[in-house]
């Protein structure tokens, strides 16, 4: 193979991932702006998704199901607390734990923060086919697993599908 081409691909690339950054970058900003009239900052809806799935999660179980670091979680769990959206209370079983909960207020906020996700998702994807979705959901887990080392789930296959008869087929007795 010859350098040009392989300077091209390259070129090529590394125009690829700065495009994947900086629409995750765009995307973030215009989740933030559409959280504003809610109170919350970018981030800090992902917590509150998670809480109301299912209350009283651990500090790690957060950080870990958020895929960030404790100290990260730490500090948007006080932020949430600060806005009394939730509330913190020390595990009965274990002295080093502390649980999260939903507040009366957190609970409230809701259906507004999910109208606002929902507006930036909407956004984000207008004008995107159900099928485009779909490969840019396969693109975006191998580049993610690529970078992370994680396993990518096996694809399960579509049966075939059944042969159709020919007309006028002569079937053996």
């Amino acid at each position: 193979m010859n350098r040009y081409y392989i300077e091209k691909d390259v070129e090529e690339v590394t125009k690829l991932l700065a495009s994947l950054h900086n629409t995750a970058r765009v995307s973030r900003t215009h989740m933030a702006r559409e959280l504003q009239s809610t109170g919350l900052y970018a981030g800090q809806e992902s917590v509150m998704e998670l809480l109301a799935a299912g209350d009283g999660k651990t500090l790690g179980q957060l950080a870990a199901a958020l895929g960030v670091k404790p100290p990260t979680i730490t500090k948007t769990v006080s932020r949430l607390q600060e806005q009394n959206f939730v509330e913190r209370k020390p595990s009965e079983t274990d002295a080093r734990q502390t649980h999260v909960w939903l507040t009366d207020q957190g609970r409230a906020l809701l259906e507004q923060m999910q109208r606002a996700v929902r507006a930036a998702e909407a956004r984000a994807l207008d004008g995107v086919k159900k099928k485009e979705r779909k490969q840019l959901a396969k693109i975006l887990a191998k580049i993610d697993a690529n970078l992370t080392g994680a396993e990518l789930p096996k694809e399960r296959k579509k049966p075939p599908a059944p042969k159709k008869k020919k007309k006028g087929a002569v079937r053996d007795a």
